[in-house]
């Protein structure tokens, strides 16, 4: 059976069918703008629009979301629209769809979709997964099982939260060195491991290709086995259709 992942992201939305089973996708990937503004009605519009050209029959799909949610219902709004706050997407986007829709935050699906397919699988304990790029979004797994709304880029660190002060933004904006920077984040992985004595740690975003791991990888140490994500691009997806198979 394959299930229909879908992530929303700041500039555009991607979908596609996820064969969990094999671990691929089986169809083509899908992508949309996001819309401008970002308002309730013309993002699920989008979302409805991109699920007809994916597969319109889809029974179950899983939706990636850059918010805080809990049991389907948007309660933060950072990068999207205020009138999101309170709203079940999952149940919205299930009245529009037909389907059996279930909303997870962005980072715990890409987190999921590493758990799934990638540098976590087969891995137990506790495993957190660490998206790095504009901010520091995070996933916790105990025992292969997701702790769902860890916000853990908002420890602080020199009285500032941790992605203030360690993103790979961050780092382009004070245009420091690889080894900089790494002397920054490794503050953090200080303070993730102090908190949780994580088996493994993964490492996500952009500094996850090989090109930008040469850089800075050598710089950093920890107790916890550490691994940089596998999935690229298409964690969301996989993430989002893997939320879906296992009813979260």
């Amino acid at each position: 059976m394959h299930f229909l992942g879908i992530d929303v992201g700041g500039t555009g939305i991607k979908a596609g069918l996820v064969d969990l089973e094999h671990g691929r996708l089986a169809s083509d990937r899908v992508r949309l703008d996001t819309p401008r503004p970002p308002t309730l009605s013309a993002v699920t519009e989008t979302i409805l629009t991109i699920v007809q050209e994916v597969d319109a029959d889809a029974e179950q799909i899983g939706v990636a979301f850059p918010a805080r949610i809990k049991r389907g219902i948007v309660t933060t709004a950072t990068n999207i629209d205020p009138a999101f706050i309170g709203t079940n997407l999952a149940s919205l986007l299930s009245s529009m769809t037909g389907a059996d829709v279930h909303v997870l935050n962005d980072a715990d699906a890409a987190g999921l979709a590493e758990m799934t397919m990638g540098a976590g699988q087969g891995r137990s304990g506790v495993v957190i997964t660490i998206t790095v790029g504009t901010g520091l979004g995070t996933a916790v797994f105990v025992d292969r099982k997701l702790l769902p709304g860890t916000e853990l880029g908002h420890i602080r660190i020199k009285g500032k939260p941790a992605e203030d002060y360690a993103a790979d933004s961050v780092r382009k904006e004070k245009d420091l060195s690889w080894k900089d920077w790494a002397g920054r984040f490794q503050r953090y992985l200080d303070q993730i491991e102090f908190l949780f004595a994580p088996d493994l740690i993964i490492l996500g975003g952009g500094i996850s290709k090989d090109s930008k791991k040469v850089e800075y990888f050598e710089y950093l140490s920890t107790s916890a086995d550490l691994a940089t994500a596998t999935l690229g691009n298409n964690a969301g997806i996989v993430g989002a259709a893997a939320a879906a198979r296992d009813n979260l």
